[in-house]
């Protein structure tokens, strides 16, 4: 039984009076009042005032008497029952006296949470500045409950509706603008002024319409601001601020992983007819990843390109890849540090995304040439611009304006990857840079991050196990590997087709295509498995096996035109450029 008391009062009040019984007036001739309280002679009507209850706790530091009330109950029951919650909370631990408000929480929290990687510490602080201390700022903590936060998230589907309502209007306006424009070009001249007025409201229209918010608050964005909320209430309960962790009661729309799929002919086709992605996942097969392969050889960062379609570093893991870690002896690669930059374009290192990332990769043949080429060209790039930039310091002025571009010494960052003076690429500059080739290239649009999913597609499609593809990719979980992957290959999925049918015998139904004809894994493992032919498969005599003349040539000009381009990709990367730029590779 908690040590206290409950009692009833109200808020009825009574002049105040002297000595002499008069009123007592204040500053503008008015009577001054006092409440009754617990002494008002209504207080024996059921209706009348509410009960209260105050409750002695141990006393704090110092001996500071600890005594808190709190009134507005209905009943005398419930006025005893929130006091001996209070009581028991107490007795546990918890800071019943609290007056900390959310807000406060929130920054003291975020204060002290040094342990997180700084990126996810920046989106905590964006989060808890711009969403959830305007949201639940105001209340204390002690207060908070599940249906302030549900309040919220409420808030936020509302405005995701008005966002929908302007991106519907954004379309609208640019279908209009498009009319009008087509309408100028297509009048005959001299062209109707009204109908470049026309044209040109449509536009202002089109500008006020892209002015307003479009972009939704996503499932997968809601989620981020309650695992941040959740992760700051469950500190919370283990100080005793709280009992319970409000935020695991809130219910928001359930967010999945976008499925990752193959660019099929049949998915290609739609997508150049409508411009639409089947999914943001999207993964090329290996024919499309070689036909980007082909064309990006002349391209600066086609190195580090080959090097994630092949062995699957993250962005951050290829740029920020230094050459002490890099082992050209044994032709492996550790994988210990990234690169990392968030919305203010701010770059730093960091350690890779888990405990799981921190990884060696063993280097394919292809990609060892290529790095061993890069890492003369980057030489031979060093001493060109610490020479640029020697002639730079005893030239005149107007001789610098010739050499701006060499107005700093050669930064020895000690990367794999870098530009012409030494530093590390920007990491948004490679995805930016690897978009407008691939639109360039009328290839169907993946992203950078995709081409990971093509690694480990072209691995699984080589016989690679789902183990060996997980600390390929440094995933922290088998599952998540399982799931992404094992239904991402058509071959895959027809093999599993296939299988139920082939254990019921039939006299009669549809013939299995027979062994002549090449299976699709064969089809699609083909390249990859004969990727640098061998000098002794190109001067083996063609086998007789039977087939006409005609299909002996055909399979040895296809043999002869892959040699030919893997050996292309070695000669575009040597030492010495065609050109005689340092950067050709």
């Amino acid at each position: 039984m908690f040590d206290g008391s409950v009692y009833k009062r109200c808020k009825c009040t009574e002049p105040k009076l002297d000595d002499n019984g008069q009123p007592i007036l204040d500053a503008r001739d008015r009577p001054k009042t006092r409440e009754l309280g617990a002494s008002c002679p209504l207080l024996k009507k059921r209706e009348h005032g509410t009960w209260y209850y105050y409750v002695k706790l141990p006393d704090g530091i110092g001996g500071q008497r600890r005594r808190p009330r709190k009134g507005g109950f209905l009943t005398q029951t419930k006025a005893k029952e929130a006091a001996q919650k209070l009581w028991d909370e107490a007795q546990g631990g918890v800071n019943v006296e609290s007056k900390e408000t959310v807000a406060q929480y929130l920054n003291r929290w975020h204060d002290k949470r040094v342990d997180l990687k700084r990126s996810t510490r920046s989106d905590y602080r964006d989060f808890i500045d711009r969403i959830l201390i305007p949201a639940l700022g105001h209340l204390s903590v002690r207060e908070l409950r599940d249906r302030h936060i549900q309040e919220m998230f409420k808030q936020i589907w509302a405005i995701n509706k008005i966002k929908e309502a302007n991106r519907i209007a954004a379309q609208q306006a640019k279908a209009a603008c498009d009319a009008a424009h087509q309408a100028w070009r297509k009048a005959p001249t001299p062209r109707p002024p009204e109908l470049r007025q026309t044209w040109h409201q449509a536009r202002e229209a089109l500008k006020e319409a892209r002015t307003k918010p479009r972009q939704d608050t996503g499932p997968g964005r809601q989620k981020k601001y309650l695992d941040c909320l959740s992760a700051a209430l469950a500190d919370a309960v283990t100080e005793k601020l709280i009992t319970q962790n409000w935020a695991k009661l809130v219910t928001i729309p359930k967010y999945e992983r976008p499925e990752a799929l193959v660019w099929t002919d049949e998915r290609v086709a739609r997508w150049r007819a409508t411009g639409e992605k089947p999914s943001p996942v999207m993964v090329w097969t290996p024919e499309q990843t070689g036909e980007f392969l082909d064309v990006a050889v002349e391209h600066p960062l086609y190195i580090m390109w080959h090097l994630m379609t092949f062995r699957a570093p993250r962005r951050g893991e290829a740029t920020g890849l230094p050459w002490a870690e890099l082992d050209m002896t044994k032709g492996v690669a550790h994988i210990s540090e990234q690169l990392v930059t968030d919305s203010t374009n701010t770059v730093w290192e960091d350690t890779p995304k888990s405990s799981s990332g921190r990884r060696t990769v063993a280097l394919d043949h292809a990609t060892f040439a290529l790095l061993t080429a890069w890492r003369d060209v980057q030489k031979a790039q060093r001493a060109e611009w610490e020479s640029k930039h020697h002639q730079w310091l005893n030239a005149t002025p107007q001789e610098r304006q010739a050499l701006k571009t060499y107005d700093h010494p050669y930064v020895d960052s000690g990367k794999v990857f870098t530009l012409p003076d030494g530093r590390p690429h920007h990491p948004k500059n490679v995805s930016q840079a690897f978009d407008r080739f691939i639109k360039r290239l009328g290839l169907p649009p993946i992203r950078l991050h995709d081409l990971r999913h093509c690694a480990a597609s072209l691995s699984l499609a080589a016989g690679l196990s789902m183990k060996a593809i997980q600390v390929l990719l440094g995933h922290s979980s088998y599952q998540l590997t399982a799931d992404t992957y094992t239904s991402l290959m058509p071959q895959f999925e027809q093999a599993a087709a296939d299988a139920p049918l082939d254990l019921v015998p039939r006299r009669k139904g549809v013939s299995k295509p027979d062994d002549t004809q090449q299976s699709a894994t064969e089809t699609d493992t083909a390249p990859s498995a004969a990727a640098v032919p061998t000098a002794v498969e190109e001067s083996q005599p063609p086998k007789n096996t039977g087939e006409p003349y005609e299909s002996e040539q055909q399979a040895a000009g296809e043999r002869q035109a892959r040699a030919s381009r893997s050996r292309g990709h070695l000669r575009l990367v040597s030492a010495v450029p065609r050109d005689g730029a340092p950067d050709a590779a």
